[in-house]
């Protein structure tokens, strides 16, 4: 089915909600657009030209049949579970759910029960499988043959996340909700880890659970990693992927960058990334791909609570409602 004939349901109006927006418009489609308060669906008007219903998604539902509908949940991380459920309690059979798609494994759960009884397919949004540096290293690593070892980095900037507007509770899972993005990556092009050793050494006043991260171990794929996080010095996110010809750098994330063998010189990768210039980097590809059931480079949920374990091992805590 042509994605321009799908009939799209958007719930948020924040900035993930307006980035959707735009790709969708893109692609011909106009979704029906709902969010909470009127200031943020004017908000969202004055970006989009969409006209969203304010209340929520649960006095939307109470007068509207969802059942026909493709769902993009782009809400808040503490309202992610909760509107899952209710969609799929209204037989939406198809989810593009925002990361890390819930606060807890348990939620995770819930849906995932949820969407096997009303046979339904959930999907974690995690874009920069799509990034078009993604796309490209993904040829290259085939092309050499696979990926031999990795490492990767997952440092937070301290000051930057202590003044978000965030609850304390999900400060608390900062490395589920955000640090995932780059864990999610490496392992997805690495392979997940059949062994691992994890350390965590400090604590942050908004995150007293750990603050210097280590690890290292052997992926499905038989490559060696390493990884490495402080959150209480100078860093960024990074991973770097080796074959027996090159070395992939992903720092920025958005770019490639090429160690050839026998050489000391690293060059930019010349990416084909309009698309990840003009719409929010991943954004397009990934939309595309939930709409026509591309689904190679998409997290299904039943995949990401398989392998929910690594989160819980390299961050030092089990991310459980009991212990929020």
């Amino acid at each position: 089915m042509s994605s321009n004939l799908r009939k799209v349901l958007l719930v948020g109006t924040g900035y993930m909600g307006v980035e959707h927006c735009k790709v969708l418009l893109s692609l011909g489609i106009k979704p029906v657009v709902v969010g909470r308060s009127r200031d943020n669906c004017l908000k969202f008007y004055e970006k989009t030209g969409i006209d969203a219903f304010d209340g929520g998604i649960s006095k939307y539902l109470e007068k509207n049949d969802c059942s026909g509908f493709t769902a993009i949940i782009a809400v808040s991380i503490d309202s992610l579970a909760e509107t899952a459920i209710l969609l799929l309690n209204k037989d939406v059979k198809s989810i593009l759910l925002e990361k890390p798609g819930a606060m807890s494994k348990e939620e995770l759960k819930k849906i995932q029960y949820l969407a096997e009884k009303k046979s339904a397919n959930v999907f974690i949004a995690y874009n920069r499988r799509f990034y078009a540096s993604t796309l490209a290293a993904q040829n290259i690593i085939k092309e050499d043959g696979g990926v031999k070892s990795f490492i990767f980095e997952f440092t937070e900037w301290r000051s930057d996340i202590e003044s978000l507007k965030h609850s304390k509770e999900i400060k608390d899972i900062w490395l589920l909700a955000n640090s995932s993005h780059v864990i999610d990556l490496a392992f997805f092009l690495g392979g997940y880890p059949k062994k691992m050793s994890s350390y965590i050494a400090g604590e942050l006043p908004w995150h007293k659970r750990g603050a210097i991260y280590s690890g290292a171990g052997i992926s499905d794929m038989g490559a060696l990693f390493s990884y490495h996080a402080n959150w209480d010095a100078p860093g960024r996110w990074s991973i770097e992927i080796l074959t027996n010809k090159r070395r992939l750098i992903f720092r920025p994330m958005e770019k490639l960058q090429i160690q050839e063998l026998n050489s000391v010189t690293i060059d930019y990768y010349d990416l084909d990334d309009e698309i990840d210039k003009k719409y929010k980097p991943g954004l397009y590809y990934q939309l595309d791909a939930f709409l026509n059931f591309k689904v190679s480079n998409l997290l299904n949920l039943n995949t990401y609570l398989e392998h929910f374990d690594i989160y819980e091992k390299i961050s030092g805590y089990t991310v459980n409602e009991n212990e929020k």
